[in-house]
């Protein structure tokens, strides 16, 4: 299989990069080493970095399979928000750090972790599902609901408004954006002071504050795959 993301752990600190030369695209093999790497961080009980590569976080979902529909974009589209809901839960504190662009499941993916850090830049931060002819799911909008202020929640899940990353950190895509240059000073900075929590303390009061966000999350994915399992029985009768 073809090395899509890299994992190293250093001093505590497990770095999940995605990394497939292109855009990111999050698809049944991106998904496969993502849980994969998330597994290795559980078991080394590691503060981790999840990051993209230079100038993108993630493009979203692989299009070629997402077009071409059936069961294979069906998993797919179950296993991104599976990813989510994951994260959301995660036993160890989780920063995303987006060196560039971010669209669609990959802002889902980035508002279910604890900490969002962004590259300032001529970048995009867009949920573009209702542009390219999607209804939003459901999943999706219980993600961003309790992350967005409620104007631009409502701009990013109807009208797919594109966010510049300091457009980002007003309406609550990223907690804070610097230059490319700093990013990874940051990034490591940020880390230090995770790793200072007490995780017990870190992971009841997780529980507390996300567990309902992550109830409602996974009720959403079993609601879509429901819907999405009916509009392809319609397509194949």
């Amino acid at each position: 299989m073809e090395r899509l993301l890299s994992y190293d752990l250093t001093d505590g600190v497990a770095r999940i990069t995605m990394d497939d030369g292109k855009v990111n695209a999050l698809s049944p093999a991106m998904f496969a080493q993502l849980n994969a790497a998330f597994d290795r961080a559980a078991a080394d009980e590691a503060v981790v970095m999840f990051r993209g590569r230079q100038g993108v976080f993630s493009g979203g979902f692989d299009l070629k399979v997402l077009t071409a529909g059936g069961s294979e974009a069906h998993t797919m589209v179950r296993a991104g928000f599976e990813l989510a809901a994951r994260l959301l839960d995660f036993p160890m504190p989780v920063l995303t750090v987006a060196p560039g662009h971010v669209i669609a499941m990959g802002v889902f993916l980035m508002m279910a972790s604890d900490y969002r850090l962004g590259a300032s830049g001529p970048y995009r931060i867009t949920c573009n599902e209702v542009k390219l002819g999607l209804t939003m799911p459901l999943a999706a909008i219980e993600l961003c609901r309790p992350r967005l202020a409620p104007a631009p929640f409502y701009r990013a899940m109807t009208l797919s408004e594109v966010f510049s990353p300091q457009e980002a950190v007003a309406a609550g895509f990223l907690d804070r954006t610097v230059p490319p240059a700093r990013l990874d000073e940051t990034a490591s900075a940020i880390v230090a002071t995770l790793k200072e929590l007490d995780l017990d303390a870190y992971r009841q009061t997780k529980q507390r504050v996300r567990g309902s966000v992550s109830q409602a999350v996974k009720a959403a994915i079993e609601s879509d795959s429901r819907s999405l399992a009916l509009v392809l029985q319609s397509a194949e009768g």
